[in-house]
């Protein structure tokens, strides 16, 4: 068992949606458990209440609560991707399915959550080594919302 497991809240009943949609995305997520209301708090008796799932290797844990808790990018879920094409084909689905583009790498999904699309080659320019370049490419970034990485590389590389 994972030692820590995120846990995201949603809101109207959309647990279930939302992995549903989830396993979509990443070819080894699946189900692992869910437990339903077993008394009338948030929900009706029987109805599905916490929904355990695995993305990538990675637990989490999906909650059907009340609208009083809100996402923001503060707390994101970043996805490591290893090339351009990845990150575009995750960026286009989430915007497919409704999300919303924020900034450098942000998008939130159509219930609030926070993801981050980044590839992982863009260390080598935001982080690099050549001062200047890791500036330009930093400076490329906070103009993007979905990560270009030959952008970023031109802009480390002073093109």
């Amino acid at each position: 068992m994972q030692k820590i497991v995120t846990n995201i809240w949603y809101k109207d009943n959309t647990a279930e949606e939302a992995v549903e949609w989830y396993l979509t995305l990443f070819d080894d997520a699946k189900i692992t458990s869910s437990i339903p209301y077993v008394e009338d708090a948030h929900g009706a008796v029987g109805d599905v209440m916490v929904v355990n799932f695995d993305l990538a290797g990675q637990s989490f844990t999906a909650i059907n609560g009340d609208d009083s808790a809100k996402h923001d990018h503060a707390m994101s879920l970043l996805i490591n991707c290893d090339s351009q094409a990845e990150v575009d084909r995750f960026w286009d689905a989430f915007l497919a399915n409704g999300g919303t583009e924020i900034q450098c790498a942000w998008i939130a999904d159509k219930w609030g959550v926070n993801w981050q699309v980044w590839p992982t080659e863009a260390d080598q320019y935001v982080g690099g080594p050549d001062r200047d370049g890791a500036v330009r490419a930093v400076k490329a970034m906070y103009e993007m919302k979905k990560i270009d990485l030959q952008g970023l590389k031109d802009a480390y590389e002073g093109k």
